[in-house]
């Protein structure tokens, strides 16, 4: 373990802000964790959680604590520490016939970063968020303490720590429950759709029938072909049905090189895109075996991808608005996206299920949209606060782990959990030793 934490530059996936800030890395996450303010693992949330809220205030790098520590080749039954990172978990037991039960969008991820956000994925309207799978958290709080938490044990603090982004305690080692499958690919479907109503209407057809689903949707698109996309739904693959090798894990993968210039991202680049992509899927429906990876973690296939935006960095937006039969949350909020000034690549819109125990966790029922786009230093602030104005009108949430503009008078009257959290938090953590740049934004933390 380093007798003093070394200085580094650190940021969020986004790549803004950027802070010189104290980092510890070291095997022993028990024993390091005593000084820091903050946990990190690998990065990727999008904006300012990860990021200390002080440059003097030392955080821990978690990710050389990544033991797998006890296995039930018969339950399924895991317990690793927290800096073990998704992509080591399907390196290690995807070609065994197991996989964790709720995966993000990335594998680039810890196990720790999963529970502080309470990361969903395809298979949200089945099974929840990845924190209804876990049965116990190793914290050590802010009084120096290392907390057993569970469903019978402190449950208000395994509650909070769920979703918590970090700020109930360092997460040192987790237990939950990986889930059998039949092999390891995929057998998947994709549809083109011509527009936002169908695209609703397809997804809630498509959770009746399929385990995962997800929906890319072009997000400059207007009038009659508004919400145009591609719908992918999957499955696990039937022995029968799927290679008899195992899907490769791909050790090398296309690297973007440097931030792209402005050029490339004005607004006929990225309409360029969205209709190449969409048209790209020349047949109506596809179906077939597909890779893992390929289903689960696309953006993965390029290294580096956040430098796509720029030197300015980007942000993602994403938020959950409940249904409506005419659809008109959704309609009306990629309206404000784009008549905002609004452009990007990605846009993914979701079908989500019922609302977990994480006392702050995101997905609730509804349509949830996320939607990349790049940063410029006066426009999305005033855009982020023209559709935080939105989703609280409609009645929605945004996700704080994608969150790097929000005001915390708008999260807060999105968010009527916040006084039940906030109460958790301040029983354990009195004197707010525990604290991000996020939680001083937002929260109202002393910075």
């Amino acid at each position: 373990m380093p007798q003093q934490p070394y200085r580094t530059k650190l940021t969020g996936w986004g790549r803004f802000p950027i802070v010189e800030g104290l980092e510890w890395k070291s095997e022993q996450l028990a024993a390091v964790t005593e000084k820091a303010t903050l946990c990190r693992g690998l990065g990727r949330s999008y904006g300012d959680s990860s990021l200390p809220a002080r440059t003097d205030f030392p955080v821990v790098d978690t990710t050389l604590a990544n033991r797998l520590l006890h296995f039930d080749a018969v339950s399924g039954r895991l317990r690793a520490e927290a800096g073990v990172s998704l992509f080591d978990l399907n390196r290690v037991f995807l070609r065994r016939g197991w996989f964790v039960p709720v995966s993000p969008g990335t594998q680039f991820v810890t196990l720790g970063g999963m529970i502080a956000s309470d990361v969903h994925g395809k298979n949200h309207h089945v099974d929840g968020c990845f924190g209804e799978h876990v049965d116990g958290i190793q914290l050590r709080v802010a009084d120096g303490r290392i907390v057993e938490c569970s469903e019978t044990s402190e449950q208000e603090l395994f509650r909070a720590t769920i979703g918590g982004m970090g700020l109930t305690g360092h997460i040192l080692a987790a237990e939950f429950a990986m889930r059998r499958i039949p092999s390891p690919w995929i057998w998947g479907e994709s549809e083109r759709i011509d527009n936002l109503d169908a695209m609703v209407a397809g997804l809630k057809e498509a959770a009746r029938q399929w385990p995962m689903t997800v929906g890319w949707v072009d997000c400059l698109a207007r009038g009659a072909t508004l919400g145009r996309g591609i719908l992918m739904k999957g499955r696990w693959a039937k022995p029968d049905e799927a290679p008899e090798t195992s899907p490769s894990v791909k050790k090398s993968r296309l690297r973007i090189p440097f931030a792209f210039p402005s050029i490339a991202l004005c607004r006929p680049s990225m309409k360029a895109f969205n209709l190449a992509y969409y048209w790209k899927h020349i047949q109506r429906v596809r179906r077939g075996i597909v890779h893992p990876d390929a289903f689960f973690y696309p953006l993965d296939a390029l290294d580096d991808w956040n430098l796509v935006y720029g030197r300015r960095g980007f942000t993602q937006y994403q938020c959950v608005l409940p249904h409506a039969e005419d659809n008109g949350p959704a309609r009306r909020f990629l309206e404000r996206f784009v008549s905002g000034g609004g452009m990007g690549f990605l846009c993914v819109i979701k079908d989500c299920g019922a609302e977990g125990k994480g006392m702050l966790s995101f997905p609730r029922p509804g349509m949830s949209i996320a939607m990349d786009f790049p940063i410029h230093r006066t426009k999305t602030p005033a855009l982020v606060d023209s559709l935080n104005e939105l989703v609280i009108a409609e009645g929605g949430r945004i996700y704080l782990t994608k969150d790097t503009f929000s005001r915390p008078e708008h999260f807060r009257a999105m968010e009527p959990r916040l006084e039940a959290f906030n109460a958790v938090r301040r029983r354990w953590d009195p004197q707010v030793r525990i604290r991000s740049a996020q939680s001083v934004r937002l929260l109202g933390d002393p910075a």
